[in-house]
């Protein structure tokens, strides 16, 4: 049952957590009608005019978890989904007028409009929402600013102009422009956006006899689940859920850098600019709105495919499983099937919902000392990571060249170099993209944000040991595999 004082993150958790303590028992299928009940009982509405409409807002994330769109009228393939009975309340009308109006002489609003959308009433102008074009040109002219701009949060957050709305008000996503980032689930404020889930399939894998499935978790997860949780707890609780291992990524980033450095030291000689291809909504941005600068995106797989890669080789019956705060993760799953790269992708709350339903603690395990990436690799998860580490990883291959690194902060930032590149003006050698503010620690799949998990971050940072990315790929010379994007 939900708690009275719900937000949208306790309903995702309680429909998580229930969905994820049913497929374990192995008895979802005969019990799933029942889970927006047992969570809605009624007769109070919790979070929504009735529970009618939360029932239906439940009975559609349980489907997402399912791995199915939220809707049964809908076949959208999309990473990203609009939960269509949670999406309401924005305001429909973008621009309206405010009590600042002070039904000026000069109507500059009045004049500023062309399509004959604004009249002045008898207290203030109106705007006449069938000839609104929402061009804005009436709220840049107002010098009272008293018309304001209601643009709804997803649409304001999407950096790639994917979200529009239906005529009746709902948002509807372009899969051909969706880039995966999830900034619009994080700015929806009604939960009405969501991603679909490989929960399910996991756990059923998990229940599977003789099957061996890895764990893979990104840098990002060091200080997500309490200062005590270090890698070695977090390994024996994750294998408490039924996996045979756990793999940092991390140990992927300094593959990465090792393998990226060599790459940029070749293409810097060459004259020729790059990008790094590490955060998939980087890569889905590139691929779907700057197709031109395709060959400027560095050839070496993702964090996450190497390690992939790496387990697959040294166990050949092996599924692979990565554990992060990104939702793009689960398109680049999806986008390699057949590269040897994850066979599925679980954000931090959907791990969290998994401890939830198996009573795990991951702070009550004793911490035992483990590290498989070099604090380089482990900064993977920050903005400018990526670049620190390649930029390591050339001065202990003893490349001395001079290069220059945009590192790119978010979306909005991407897309500027991006614009660039493709005119031929990028100042810059190289660029590290990353679509999420901060980098991954901030990603839409995350239990707190990085500022609350800052001070144990650092915490468990700072017991890593000082090996760099030489020293620790050293302990996995002997395991061969490509690290190139387009290896079977």
């Amino acid at each position: 049952m939900l708690r009275e004082d719900s937000t949208i993150g306790n309903v995702k958790y309680a429909v998580l957590k229930r969905v994820a303590q049913l497929t374990y028992e192995g008895k979802l299928e005969e019990n799933i009608d029942q889970i927006p009940y047992e969570l809605i009982p009624g007769p109070q509405a919790n979070f929504r005019c009735c529970i009618y409409r939360e029932r239906e807002i439940i009975r559609q994330r349980v489907r997402l978890t399912q791995g199915k769109s939220p809707s049964v009228n809908h076949d959208n393939k999309n990473i990203v989904q609009v939960i269509n009975s949670a999406c309401e309340g924005c305001p429909i009308a973008r621009f309206s007028v405010t009590s600042n109006c002070q039904k000026c002489m000069s109507k500059k609003c009045q004049q500023a409009c062309n399509f004959g959308a604004i009249t002045m009433g008898s207290d203030k102008a109106h705007i006449d929402q069938k000839k609104c074009k929402e061009c804005g040109r009436c709220a840049q002219a107002c010098p009272y600013n008293a018309i304001a701009d209601l643009m709804r949060p997803c649409k304001r957050s999407c950096p790639v102009d994917a979200i529009k709305m239906d005529e009746n008000g709902i948002v509807v996503i372009d899969e051909e422009k969706c880039i995966q980032c999830g900034a619009c689930i994080k700015d929806c404020p009604f939960g009405a956006i969501a991603d679909r889930s490989f929960l399910v399939d996991v756990i059923h894998v998990l229940r599977t006899q003789g099957v061996d499935v890895y764990a893979m978790v990104a840098p990002a997860i060091e200080g997500k689940f309490g200062a005590k949780a270090d890698m070695g707890a977090l390994r024996e609780a994750i294998k408490d859920l039924g996996f045979k291992d756990m793999y940092e990524v991390a140990l992927g980033g300094d593959m990465v850098a090792d393998a990226e450095a060599k790459e940029w030291a070749e293409a810097y000689k060459e004259g020729k600019k790059m990008t790094t291809s590490c955060c998939p909504a980087f890569v889905n941005m590139i691929k779907q709105h700057f197709p031109q600068v395709l060959k400027n995106m560095s050839t070496t797989v993702s964090p996450m495919a190497a390690v992939s890669r790496m387990i697959k080789t040294m166990d050949s019956n092996a599924i692979t499983v990565f554990i992060g705060p990104c939702i793009a993760k689960k398109s680049e799953v999806i986008d390699s099937i057949g590269t040897n790269n994850a066979d599925y992708a679980l954000t931090f709350d959907e791990l969290r919902a998994m401890f939830a339903a198996k009573q795990i603690d991951p702070e009550e395990y004793e911490a035992k000392e483990l590290q498989q990436g070099s604090i380089y690799g482990k900064e993977f998860a920050r903005s400018g990571g990526v670049t620190a580490a390649v930029v390591e990883a050339l001065t202990e291959q003893e490349e001395t060249i001079n290069i220059k690194v945009r590192e790119c902060n978010g979306a909005a930032e991407c897309k500027k170099a991006l614009m660039q590149l493709k005119a031929g003006k990028l100042p810059e050698d190289f660029m590290e993209g990353m679509a999420c503010m901060g980098g991954c620690v901030n990603g839409p799949g995350t239990l707190i944000s990085e500022l609350e998990a800052k001070k144990d971050r650092i915490a468990l940072l700072a017991k890593a040991d000082k090996r760099n990315i030489k020293e620790n790929l050293d302990e996995y010379k002997d395991v061969q595999f490509s690290m190139h994007r387009k290896s079977k």
